[in-house]
C-alpha cells in the first residue's frame, strides 16, 4: 500500500523535532509528505525541509490556494523545490474560500474553474523555461521567463476536487487530484469523472494519482475521536461547497440537520447531527487492524494514494503527541 502523510501534525510538536519527524516519516515508508497551507505554517517551507534534509520522501502541497499566489509565483517555487528534490515534488493546488481569500488575505476572492485552469497552464508555461504570454479571463502575463534552469524532472501538479466539473478539470490538465472527506464507497463516482475529463483531454489515468485526505485515528477510546472527528466535519459542513458535497455523497438528512442548528445559534445540536454512519464512511477510528483494514478498502475502491490525516482528542501537550505518532507509526 503506498500511502501518502499530512504533516501539518509537526506544529504540534517543538520546531527542532520537525527535520527527525519527518525523517522517520521516510524510514517507515511512507511515499509523500502533503503539507497543507491555511492558517498555520506556510506550505513551501516545510516542503522545502522535508526536500533537503530526506532523500526518498516526496513532498505535496494540500493545497495551496491559486488566489493567494500569482501563478507566475507559484512556477517559480514549484521550479526551486523541483531543482532541490528531483523528482520528488507535487503542487498541488486549489480554489479556497471566501473566509481564507479576502477576509484573511485581504485579496478579491475570485472562485471559478477558470481562474484554476489558467493557473496551471501559466505554471506549466513557467517551469518548460520558455518565455510566457498569455491571454486569459483572468491572468495576462507580458514575456516573463525564468532567469534559472528548469528543474530537471518534471514537477506535478495536482488539483484538489469536490464536485463533477472540478474532478473532470482535474483529469483533463492536472496529474494528479486531491480528494478530501469521501469514503471508499463514493470514490468510484469521482473517478469515473476524472475519466471524463482525461477522455475529453485525449489521455487516460493511467499514471494519474487519485489521492484523498484520510481522517485517522488508532486509538482504544474510539468515542472521544469520534467526537472530535463530529467536531470537525461539522466545520466543514457549515461551507457551502462542502456542504453540498456532503448531500451528494449521500448525507442530506445529516447536512440539512446541522445547517438548521448552526443557523439558529445552537452550535452543540449541530454537531449532534453527524450521524455514526456519516463518521463511519468519513473517518478511520478504532484499533490498528481495524484502521489498516479500512484503509485497504480505499485503496480497492480506486485510490492510488490515501493520505493519513493524523488526529487525536487530546488537547496538547505529550500525551497529543503520543496519540498522534501512535497513528504516524501504525501505518504503512
Amino acid at each position: 500500500m503506498r500511502l501518502g502523510l499530512a504533516v501539518p501534525f509537526v506544529s504540534s510538536f517543538p520546531a527542532e523535532q520537525t527535520v527527525p519527524l519527518l525523517r522517520e516519516v521516510e524510514s517507515r515508508g511512507y511515499h509523500t509528505a502533503w503539507v497543507g497551507e491555511v492558517a498555520g505554517g506556510d506550505a513551501v517551507t516545510v516542503m522545502t525541509i522535508a526536500a533537503t534534509h530526506t532523500s526518498r520522501l516526496s513532498t505535496a502541497s494540500g493545497v495551496i490556494p491559486v488566489q493567494t499566489r500569482t501563478p507566475v509565483l507559484l512556477g517559480l517555487t514549484a521550479a526551486t523545490l523541483g531543482r532541490l528534490a528531483p523528482g520528488r515534488v507535487a503542487l498541488g493546488l486549489g480554489l479556497s474560500s471566501p473566509v481564507v481569500v479576502e477576509q484573511w488575505n485581504g485579496v478579491p476572492f475570485k472562485s471559478r474553474l477558470g481562474l484554476l485552469r489558467e493557473a496551471v497552464q501559466v505554471i506549466r508555461g513557467v517551469l518548460s523555461g520558455e518565455r510566457v504570454t498569455f491571454e486569459g479571463e483572468f491572468y495576462r502575463i507580458r514575456g516573463f521567463r525564468m532567469m534559472a534552469p528548469p528543474p530537471p524532472q518534471p514537477v506535478k501538479i495536482y488539483l484538489a476536487a469536490l464536485g463533477p466539473k472540478a474532478l473532470e478539470l482535474a483529469g483533463e490538465v492536472a496529474d494528479g487530484v486531491l480528494l478530501n472527506w469521501l469514503g471508499p464507497e463514493t470514490i468510484p463516482t469521482a473517478i469515473r469523472h476524472l475519466e471524463a475529463g482525461a477522455k475529453r483531454a485525449g489521455r487516460t489515468l493511467d499514471r494519474f494519482e487519485v489521492a484523498a485526505f484520510v481522517r485517522t485515528c488508532v486509538t482504544d477510546d474510539a468515542d472521544a475521536a469520534r467526537q472530535w472527528l463530529a467536531r470537525d466535519i461539522t466545520g466543514y459542513a457549515t461551507v457551502d461547497a462542502y456542504a453540498n458535497f456532503f448531500r451528494s455523497s449521500g448525507f442530506a438528512a445529516e447536512i440539512d440537520a446541522l445547517q438548521a442548528a448552526w443557523k439558529a445559534g445552537d452550535r452543540g445540536g449541530a454537531v449532534k447531527q453527524i450521524t455514526p454512519r456519516v463518521l463511519d464512511a468519513l473517518g478511520l477510528v478504532g484499533p490498528e487492524a481495524s484502521c489498516r483494514a479500512r484503509m485497504q478498502e480505499f485503496v480497492s475502491a480506486g485510490l492510488t494514494m490515501p493520505v493519513v490525516v493524523p488526529f487525536t482528542p487530546e488537547s496538547g501537550g505529550p500525551e497529543s503527541q503520543a496519540a498522534i505518532l501512535r497513528t504516524v507509526r501504525a501505518f504503512p
